[in-house]
């Protein structure tokens, strides 16, 4: 991937520095045969977090979570399916260790069908890893989030707003 300087964020951060800005993306739970669920420790935060990020000029929410698993984990992802969507602003406005304020719009999805071999990146994964959705590493509170209200959707079938 080419270094975020050259990435619309990127290139629109050049313009507007760190003051908030309100961006769309799409982060996805991603389990396999025995319930765990693949979680990445960001190199951003120090923290756990869901394999997910912001969309591109020109791609839908479902590309963005594809390419983001792709660059993220190396696997590719099908069927990917929508369980909800995260807007509170309390919990999606994040402030990044450089200053940048964000309030991001997500679109949270699942799979379990998967092909490839795990790897990091080394960029913006330092690690990768499977883990019971009761028994979670320490995480960024939205991802987290997610994480619950994916175990929520499971246990009702009702798509989750939160």
């Amino acid at each position: 991937m080419a270094g975020f300087e050259q990435t619309y964020l990127g290139k629109l951060r050049a313009s507007v520095g760190t003051g908030l800005l309100l961006v769309p993306g799409a982060r996805i739970v991603i389990s396999r045969e025995d319930g765990h669920i693949l979680l990445q420790l960001r190199s951003d935060f120090r923290k756990w977090g869901l394999p997910g990020g912001m969309a591109e000029p020109g791609e839908s929410l479902e590309t963005v979570i594809r390419r983001e698993v792709r660059e993220e984990t190396g696997l590719s992802i099908t069927g990917a399916t929508p369980f909800g969507f995260a807007s509170d602003p309390v919990h999606e406005t994040i402030e990044f260790p450089n200053g940048d304020r964000t309030q991001f719009f997500v679109m949270n999805f699942y799979t379990a069908t998967f092909t490839g071999t795990l790897r990091r990146d080394g960029d913006e994964t330092l690690r990768l890893g499977w883990f019971s959705a009761t028994d979670l590493p320490d995480m960024l509170d939205n991802m987290r989030r997610s994480v619950e209200r994916f175990v929520e959707f499971r246990r009702t079938g009702i798509f989750q707003m939160f």
